[in-house]
């Protein structure tokens, strides 16, 4: 008996020692959480400051900045942004120049690879060779990056750097570059889609090729042009699984529309926007709002950048889209037969240059490699080991090519004093490819289609590998910028853009990679229904969950489906099916069938013949136009299964690929057809890159899982994965909605996937993120007034 209570005394000692110590972790990180919160009142001082600043932040932690000079704001801005989303910064500034190893060690190796390769670094430092330093975009950036500098110095050191045992270093105006970089390779396509098509053209021929390239022409919504208007006032794979790796969002598509005062019930100017870009957390934009004597914006930046890519006041308002087109192209290389330091061109042979590549590694030796570099780029073969190729193959981009100014075309946007000198701003962007969109007071609407635009020869395709050795598949010439498509004020009443194919300039239709038709079409036919619209109508708009070409596609393949082959519960959901409106309700039933029923009739067609390739066709906006026009098709080369002996015709591919369907559904989600509801398979989560290791750290560190009315491809955009798992993880959406009604401009509304820190200890981490997911908005305030009353204010004061 003694020995029993001799234990128990024990388990109770060791009991309480172990409470203990939890309740001292508990204190620990509490008071930790004081400490690396940022700060939001009080006062702090500033070296170099010329005069104090104020700092509000509001109920959303938006700082809004009042200051004597734009250089104390800028300062200022770099201070409170860093503090916020420093670890952001960190991460983004080291994808373009392949530093992510130094954090992650070898398991980034292959994605810091890749990037040295891109050539991202060297047209870096030509961009810096050329700046004007004297210039206000220039000061300005110093300004902002003291401010950041100022807060690696003194500030809150975030806990990520802790967890990975990183070292603070300064940013220099090389890493703002290094932003623009990565930016402009998020929004290329063609690193995905030309190697998939060479492939095909390769192994399978003319005639699968053909098809594919056909369905890019089909079913398209264009975007008409107006610009005379007045003003008023394995490659493949390799590629897939660096993109899939990367710790930070790329970007992907968006919506925005501007409409002109004789369509609006209040006869001003109404503008929205939402790109859509890869979830994370943090969230990809940061909000601001600087107020000077001389300026005043509320902005929307990316980590490190300066100047604001969104943004309005009094005056104007600004956004973008994704452009699309191709300005990234492939070239075949030719060796010298016995010398591989050169190649062959139209004139002999001539030199690579060579440039010696090095990655530092956590935890291991460096890396170094050297890359061959053509006349058209660099070799992708020496980043990118499974390219399935033998034939040197350069990559030749328009935004390593050409003359970069992506600093002036961001200040020039967020400083225009009229629509001529936003355009001006935009004629200097050479790439990525952007669409401008543009609103103002005085009753003017605008699209610019930004970028550099060139022609080849005539018959050309450019979305397959090009002959490097011959000269005839050179760029023939440049077009000028008032050949790109635009319309400025069109008797039509608005503007917009989803991504899609703009009507033809320089006598063709622009070669690109132009998502569907789906949101572009859903949008006309909403702006097109009213003449009276209001902010309201805008807001019920860029939370519209309907698909009208969903429905057109499901029943293509209903029409195409043996019925005498059908199940009764098989029936049962293939009449749902064909009462569904297009709406991705949570409570609906459609999208869960259609979703399905797209990846079983796609991967029938196409999977046999595309082999491994089939992973990186699936989910890219080629699939998807494809797809739309293959369920027209009555003939296919890619009908027939080439893995068996007879030859399948469309009604065999469309009945088998609904049985599966069926069959899988009933596994997954039970046998009551009605019970197959979207909220059971469908989740949208903001992953930190920390929280992407899973258990305590993902409860910590990312935000969500929720569910979210919408679904690919309609206006309220949920990009997923459509594959063989039957559940749909949204990865992407809308970045921010936005929606300023310049009759209300005090009333503007905007609001973010989860909030406006990366800090995890800061109260405006995810607070943002239920009202996201049910479409709600938080004001974007300027008015002083009632800014000063519902704020906390931080004061920053000239420091020695």
């Amino acid at each position: 008996m003694i020995e029993i209570f001799t234990i128990m005394r024990v388990l109770k000692r060791l009991l309480l020692f172990v409470l203990g110590l939890i309740l001292l972790l508990i204190i620990g990180v509490w008071i930790y959480s004081f400490y690396a919160s940022p700060s939001y009142e009080g006062q702090l001082e500033l070296k170099e400051l010329e005069n104090p600043v104020d700092v509000y932040f509001d109920d959303n932690g938006i700082p809004h900045i009042y200051a004597e000079s734009q250089y104390d704001a800028y300062q200022t801005l770099g201070y409170v942004h860093a503090q916020d989303r420093l670890w952001q910064m960190e991460l983004i500034r080291r994808i373009a120049p392949g530093r992510l190893s130094e954090l992650f060690g070898e398991k980034l190796l292959k994605v810091d690879r890749f990037f040295k390769g891109l050539g991202i670094e060297d047209a870096t430092e030509k961009a810096l060779q050329k700046l004007d330093t004297t210039s206000k975009a220039y000061k300005l950036t110093q300004s902002y990056l003291k401010g950041v500098n100022e807060f690696i110095e003194n500030g809150k050191t975030p806990l990520e750097y802790h967890m990975l045992g990183v070292e603070k270093e300064p940013y220099t105006i090389r890493d703002v570059y290094h932003v623009f970089g990565y930016m402009a390779f998020s929004f290329a396509v063609a690193h995905k889609t030309d190697p998939l098509l060479n492939e095909v053209k390769e192994k399978l021929g003319a005639a699968y090729l053909e098809e594919l390239l056909e369905a890019t022409e089909s079913n398209v919504t264009a975007i008409k042009n107006a610009p005379v208007q007045a003003v008023k006032g394995s490659m493949i794979t390799e590629v897939q699984q660096v993109l899939e790796t990367l710790p930070i969002p790329t970007f992907i598509g968006s919506n925005s529309w501007v409409v002109g005062p004789n369509k609006t019930a209040n006869k001003k100017v109404i503008f929205a926007n939402d790109p859509h870009i890869g979830y994370a957390q943090p969230a990809v934009w940061y909000q601001s709002h600087i107020v000077t004597p001389d300026y005043e914006m509320y902005g929307f930046n990316l980590a490190l950048t300066p100047f604001p890519l969104l943004g309005h006041n009094r005056n104007y308002a600004y956004g973008l889209t994704m452009f699309e087109n191709d300005d990234v192209d492939f070239f075949y290389e030719e060796d010298h037969p016995s010398d591989s330091t050169k190649y062959a061109t139209e004139n002999g042979y001539q030199k690579y240059q060579i440039a010696t590549r090095k990655i530092k590694v956590k935890g291991a030796e460096d890396v170094v490699f050297e890359q061959r570099i053509s006349r058209h780029g660099p070799l992708m073969n020496e980043v990118l080991e499974g390219l399935n190729t033998t034939r040197p193959v350069a990559m030749q981009w328009i935004y390593t090519k050409e003359e970069n100014q992506l600093l002036d075309v961001a200040y020039e946007l967020s400083h225009a004093k009229s629509l001529e000198g936003f355009k001006r701003g935009a004629a200097k962007l050479h790439a990525p490819g952007l669409n401008m969109m543009y609103g103002d007071a005085s009753d003017n609407i605008a699209w610019f289609a930004a970028g550099k635009l060139y022609k080849y020869r005539d018959s050309i395709e450019t979305k397959v590998f090009l002959e490097g050795k011959t000269g005839k598949d050179e760029i023939v010439s440049y077009l000028n910028f008032d050949s790109n498509p635009q319309a400025v004020n069109p008797p039509w009443n608005y503007v917009y853009s989803a991504n899609n194919q703009p009507d033809s300039i320089a006598g063709m239709l622009y070669p690109g990679y132009y998502l569907p038709e789906d949101r572009a079409k859903r949008i006309v036919h909403l702006l097109e229904s009213k003449s009276d619209i209001t902010q309201e109508d805008m807001e019920t708009m860029i939370t519209d969950i309907r698909s009208t070409t969903a429905p057109e596609i499901s029943n293509y393949l209903i029409t195409s489906t043996e019925r005498d082959h059908l199940s009764p519960s098989a029936l049962k959901a293939l009449e749902l099916l064909r009462s569904w409106d297009g709406k991705f309700e949570l409570e609906a039933v459609g999208p869960v069938i259609y979703n399905r029923w797209w990846y079983e009739f796609v991967s029938g067609t196409f999977k046999d013949e595309l082999g491994p390739a089939f992973k990186v066709f699936v989910n890219t906006p080629l699939e998807e136009k494809v797809m739309a026009q293959q369920v027209r098709r009555v003939n296919s080369v890619w009908w027939d299964d080439i893995k068996t002996p007879e030859k399948e015709t469309k009604r065999a591919i469309v009945t088998a690929a609904f049985n599966r369907t069926v069959s899988f559904l009933k596994t997954q989600l039970g046998e009551n057809v009605e019970d197959w509801k979207w909220k059971r398979v469908m989740s949208v989560e903001h992953e930190h890159a920390i929280g992407k290791a899973g258990g305590l750290l993902r409860s910590l560190f990312n935000v969500g899982p929720f569910v979210s009315r919408g679904g690919d491809q309609v206006i309220n955009n949920h990009i997923y994965k459509i594959d063989s798992t039957g559940y749909y993880k949204v990865h992407a959406g809308p970045s921010t909605r936005r929606i300023i009604d310049f009759s209300d401009i005090e009333g503007a509304k905007a609001i973010i996937p989860t909030g406006q820190s990366g800090n995890l200890f800061s109260p405006y981490y995810g607070n943002q993120a239920e009202k996201y997911v049910n479409g709600k908005f938080v004001p974007m305030l300027i008015n002083e007034a009632k800014i000063k009353e519902v704020s906390k204010k931080l004061r920053c004061n000239p420091g020695r």
